[in-house]
């Protein structure tokens, strides 16, 4: 049965508004009036409600973050493990849930009653279910272990958000560190450096060599400073137009994997999620060239989506998928070792699934390790620019105490 959002004043003129299940928009207005409600706009969710520039959103958000749409999943596998029909778990995880998500998962149960698949569905809100997220549950679907592959799918995004968030974790503090790095030296460079100086040029005294450096800095900073910006600016547009282009953006991905701290932990992390989503759907029932197809669209590196690709037509030919992974060499080795195993053994998405453990540890390792080289590094570079300016006024000051003596 369609769900209608509406909006309605009772007979003392309190407005309301929510959903409601009805047949038809008229079926709706009918059941609103059996309530005691005068509905004022009924609206299917199926429909996109004609509105004005000034109503829309300039950046509409999604009703999923990351989080919720892993605690989400972890509800919905919860429910239909627990033997639950589709229908009534989605009306269920509708009670508690926010307006944004109300109306999302009402829509969601509005497809399933008209006897679509939730698979196709969620195909109508692209932005809130990517691509490898409905493959997962149109396997389940087809499958007839969907409560597994609920289970599974859960897990997987539970592993995913912890990588990213430990990964954004050791990122934090370095980025933070040279935020106050940059902010302070640019305060001390174009306010306290030339005040301290004026008053000793004044003088008629010459000034420390340091100090004149120091001076010629913060002349620079505060006459090309805007203008500099602005050229940044201007670069960062330009790069971003230019890696539009596909044989440009591989070209510069490539450049980043081979870096020497940086690159490896590219290809860990790129290296983790495609095994992941490849363990994910092949263990689903995904056919290995779709599952190959859907996996190459989730990685952010271009070169290495090319090397999946191009994997994809070599499995297509016939060849193993550890053989079709190592033909370029930029995967990280552990993949292809696995997925021979894999092959060999015919436990593919076990061993996929191991592999993506292992590579996970790794970037985890490593991102911390990189967060533990950086933060002492970062601190003494500050100290070392900070104590330059500071010496740069002082040692003016201690000239001049030595001439009045």
């Amino acid at each position: 049965m369609p769900a209608f959002k509406y909006q309605a004043i009772d007979l003392k003129g309190v407005s309301s508004q929510g959903l409601i299940d009805a047949d038809s928009a008229r079926a709706a207005r009918q059941l609103l009036r059996e309530q005691g409600l005068v509905p004022l706009q009924v609206t299917g969710l199926t429909e996109k409600a004609a509105q004005s520039i000034w109503q829309r959103d300039l950046w509409p958000k999604k009703c999923f973050s990351s989080t919720q749409l892993a605690v989400w999943t972890r509800q919905l596998s919860g429910l239909v493990g627990a033997g639950l029909p589709l229908e009534r778990t989605l009306s269920a995880l509708l009670e508690d849930a926010p307006q944004r998500q109300r109306d999302l998962i009402a829509n969601l149960r509005s497809e399933v009653n008209a006897g679509h698949s939730l698979a196709q569905a969620m195909a109508q809100h692209p932005g809130e279910f990517n691509k490898v997220y409905r493959a997962v549950i149109e396997a389940g679907e087809q499958s007839g272990q969907f409560d597994l592959v609920l289970e599974r799918l859960a897990q997987d995004l539970e592993a995913d958000l912890q990588l990213r968030s430990k990964v954004m974790a050791a990122a934090l503090y370095p980025a933070v560190v040279s935020l106050v790095a940059v902010v302070i030296v640019l305060f001390l460079l174009s306010t306290v450096v030339p005040q301290v100086a004026t008053v000793f040029q004044q003088s008629g005294h010459s000034l420390p060599v340091l100090t004149t450096v120091m001076l010629s800095i913060s002349a620079a900073v505060m006459f090309a400073g805007w203008p500099s910006l602005l050229v940044l600016f201007l670069a960062f547009l330009l790069l971003r137009r230019l890696l539009k282009n596909q044989k440009i953006r591989i070209q510069w991905d490539a450049w980043w994997l081979n870096l020497p701290l940086l690159g490896r932990l590219v290809r860990s992390y790129n290296g983790a999620r495609l095994a992941n989503t490849l363990a994910t759907l092949v263990g689903a029932g995904v056919p290995m060239l779709k599952a190959l197809q859907t996996a190459a669209d989730t990685l952010s590196n271009q070169a290495l989506r090319a090397d999946t690709l191009q994997a994809l037509a070599l499995v297509r030919e016939g060849a193993p998928l550890g053989l079709a992974l190592s033909e370029k060499g930029r995967m990280p080795a552990l993949l292809p070792m696995f997925a021979r195993l894999g092959e060999q053994t015919g436990q593919l998405p076990k061993m996929l699934a191991h592999a993506a453990e292992q590579l996970r540890n790794e970037v985890q390792r490593r991102s911390m390790q990189l967060a533990t080289l950086l933060e002492p590094l970062l601190i003494v570079a500050m100290g070392v620019v900070v104590l330059l300016i500071v010496l740069s006024v002082m040692l003016p000051i201690i000239e001049l105490n030595q001439l009045v003596r």
